[in-house]
């Protein structure tokens, strides 16, 4: 059975029907993204890392969601436009993952595009 891949502007449009799904967002990597994304329980996360920030804020949601088994990763700021999920999925490239997801593979550098294709379970995309 295909993994589902949903892409959403806003990572608050999860719900728990999504729980096991790849959530590619366009959402900041911050705490309260990372809340919804806890709630939700996605296998993998994925986030604009917002420049990173003060503190790491921009990247808080990894070290959050890794402490509650969860996979997350960012994409940098500069590969994909904060808040359309679509240009994170098409554009994006890794700039960030917890431990999580790098044990599915992921690492920075690679787009976001060539880390989901090397995903070890195929997935289809599930209409927002």
């Amino acid at each position: 059975m295909p993994l589902r891949l949903r892409v959403v502007d806003s990572i608050t449009e999860l719900h728990a029907g999504d729980a096991g799904c790849v959530a590619v967002s366009g959402s900041h990597g911050g705490i309260s993204s990372a809340r919804y994304a806890l709630a939700a329980r996605p296998l993998l996360s994925v986030f604009n890392d917002a420049g990173v920030g003060r503190d790491a804020a921009g990247i808080a949601a990894l070290g959050f969601l890794q402490a509650h088994a969860l996979a997350a990763c960012t994409v940098a700021h500069g590969s994909a436009r904060i808040g359309e999920a679509r240009s994170t999925l098409d554009d994006g490239v890794l700039s960030h993952v917890n431990a999580g997801a790098a044990a599915l593979g992921l690492a920075p550098g690679q787009t976001l595009r060539q880390a989901l294709a090397a995903l070890p379970t195929p997935f289809e995309e599930i209409p927002a």
